[in-house]
């Protein structure tokens, strides 16, 4: 611990966000990371404490929270190192256990701050900046490739089906470990949602191909355009590769079968938000396309996806943008039942409902409402919703019915799992703990094997998943 005064000499100061006058007008990244001597500061609060919540995932409340970093981040080995300038040797603590930095340290909603023993009292350390800040330097410096450069070469062919967090992580780590490794991809880039899932101002799709890029020079193939859609393929796969590991996310995403749920104008957030992030490729970050002017949006759900839709309807101009919440409004402070470090179940504004807020001057946030009924004109298209406000138990309300005018409704309600038909094709009835499943050439990684998670749970699960096939491939050379 260099400095065992830094969490009583500097408050907690996290990098500041763009204003929201100049920022809703482009699709450039929110943040402004810190100077450097400001980050050294940063890093000098964590006091390297003895017993570090920050770094040990734990659930409260059944599987809904998590306090803490699953993955087993040494936070404070590279918070020290970090305040001491010695970054070569943060970046390589941190590489240990997370090979997409630069990801987390952008999109992750970073529990491991709510985890830190200074939030018992006051505010944790930015672990999430500190993070960004390191591998913003690695890349800088070429750190980063040296890193991923396989020490030996192994005759072992893998193949990984999906390149969102959990299949670029265990690609990442199997190519590093000496395999060969092919990535098959459905869409025309790679990434998942970390391309296509989340909006170019929270992160800048050149950062995710800069990856790619890197994997590809480092020898891993990455083939796009591929979607395992036969018993056929899914045969030739395993006849190709010496292990096949899926790693396609939970993609199928959670309804809402309400009268008038036919209508033109209902569209799923993953939908919408793929086609925001194809239109800023395209056209680029500097202007936004304003395909909203004048509409009414509602979004369906809260989280980081519903925000996401938020702050997407905010740039393409939308005329008002509306958010519904089935739960009830959370506290502003953590009630006694949520004591820390438990997740805090508290109101948190993300970046788009500041941005609500501040441009239409009117309350963003319905709590404890649902949609009863779309409501549509004569040639189908969508024009108002049909709201009404719901018990504890989440029934409606009799004599709280009241239409909202809607030209777009986004279902932000979360997802419910992998797609069945694609472990039907590869004979897969069981997945287990381990990533293993009841076929033996086949694993199974990230949210297709744990439901609908956070990216850093993704790149966990990828991690551990490469070095589970790199144990039992080696057991089987030794044979």
């Amino acid at each position: 611990m260099a400095d065992p005064f830094g969490f009583l000499e500097y408050p907690k100061k996290e990098n500041p966000l763009r204003e929201i006058k100049e920022r809703i007008y482009d699709w450039h990244e929110l943040q402004i990371p810190l100077s450097e001597e400001e980050r050294r500061k940063q890093a000098a609060r964590c006091m390297v404490c003895g017993i570090p919540f920050c770094h040990t995932g734990s659930f409260f409340g059944g599987q809904r929270a998590v306090s803490g970093c699953p993955n087993d981040n040494l936070i404070p080995e590279w918070n020290d190192l970090v305040f001491q300038g010695r970054y070569k040797e943060a970046f390589e603590r941190l590489a240990k256990t997370n090979p997409l930095p630069e990801m987390t340290g952008r999109v992750c909603p970073a529990p491991c701050e709510d985890g830190c023993t200074e939030a018992l009292n006051g505010q944790g350390v930015t672990i999430h900046d500190n993070e960004r800040f390191i591998i913003d330097t690695a890349f800088e410096n070429n750190w980063v490739k040296a890193s991923g450069t396989p020490q030996r070469q192994t005759d072992f062919k893998i193949a990984v089906v999906g390149s969102g967090p959990a299949g670029l992580s265990a690609a990442w780590r199997l190519n590093q470990l000496g395999h060969h490794v092919t990535v098959f991809e459905r869409e025309d880039r790679f990434g998942g949602l970390l391309m296509y899932g989340i909006p170019s101002m929270k992160l800048d799709k050149a950062i995710v191909q800069r990856r790619v890029d890197l994997m590809e020079e480092l020898g891993v193939t990455f083939i796009a355009n591929t979607e395992v859609s036969s018993d056929v393929m899914a045969k030739q796969l395993q006849k190709d590769f010496d292990r096949v590991i899926l790693t396609t996310g939970a993609g199928v995403p959670r309804d809402l079968s309400i009268p008038g749920r036919q209508l033109t104008g209902i569209r799923f957030a993953v939908d919408y938000l793929t086609e925001v992030t194809k239109d800023v490729l395209k056209y680029g970050k500097k202007t936004t396309s304003r395909k909203l002017e004048g509409k009414h949006v509602v979004v369906i759900g809260g989280g980081d996806t519903g925000n996401d839709c938020i702050g997407s309807a905010i740039r393409q101009g939308a005329a008002s943008v509306k958010q519904l919440e089935i739960t009830a409004e959370p506290p502003v402070y953590r009630s006694k039942k949520n004591p820390w470090p438990g997740y805090p179940i508290t109101r948190h504004l993300g970046y788009g409902q500041e941005e609500a807020y501040a441009i239409y001057k009117e309350e963003l946030t319905a709590y404890q409402t649902t949609i009863t009924a779309f409501v549509g004109a004569q040639r189908g298209q969508l024009i108002a919703v049909e709201t009404m406000k719901v018990d504890e138990a989440f029934q409606p309300v009799e004599g709280t019915k009241e239409i909202l005018e809607a030209d777009l409704v986004l279902l932000a309600m979360g997802f419910l799992g992998t797609e069945k038909h694609l472990l039907d094709l590869f004979d897969v009835n069981e997945i287990y703990d381990d990533y293993t499943t009841d076929n033996e050439h086949v694993m199974v990684a990230g949210d297709a094997r744990r439901g609908p998670s956070l990216v850093i749970w993704g790149i966990r699960e990828g991690r551990l998943a490469a070095e589970q096939v790199n144990d039992s491939l080696l057991a089987l050379s030794y044979h």
